[in-house]
């Protein structure tokens, strides 16, 4: 019986295999590393709107606190959170009922006074 050598073959990966997987991975990476930045830019957005509800809700629930009947009329004033500067204006408008009072109060960044972050509204009731 006559052994015939066979040809053994050498493990590994081709170039072309080696390749693929590169363009694979690397695709996964930047996908990766955008989602990433999206995350950080989406943070700060958060954090502000957070900010300026905090100084909108101050205001509202100062008034509900002191029992205040505020007069009708708009006024603007600094509500800084942390440091972020922002500006509150609040308007006070008359309500169908004279025993309410509708409240809205807006903040808007004092970087840029044309963009609103947020606005409440509450009514607030005359005190008896």
């Amino acid at each position: 019986m006559s052994m015939r050598p066979f040809k053994s073959r050498a493990a590994g990966f081709t170039l072309l295999e080696v390749l693929v997987a590169l363009v694979i991975v690397g695709t996964a990476l930047g996908a990766s590393m955008r989602a990433v930045g999206s995350l950080a830019s989406n943070s700060a957005g958060l954090r502000t709107a957070m900010m300026a509800t905090w100084s909108a809700e101050n205001r509202l629930v100062q008034i509900r606190l002191a029992r205040e009947f505020p007069s009708v009329g708009k006024r603007s004033f600094d509500c800084a959170q942390g440091d972020l500067k922002l500006m509150c204006e609040e308007e006070v408008l008359v309500s169908p009922n004279p025993l309410l009072r509708r409240v809205e109060v807006g903040v808007y960044d004092m970087q840029n006074p044309e963009r609103r972050i947020l606005k409440l509204v509450q009514l607030v009731m005359r005190p008896q």
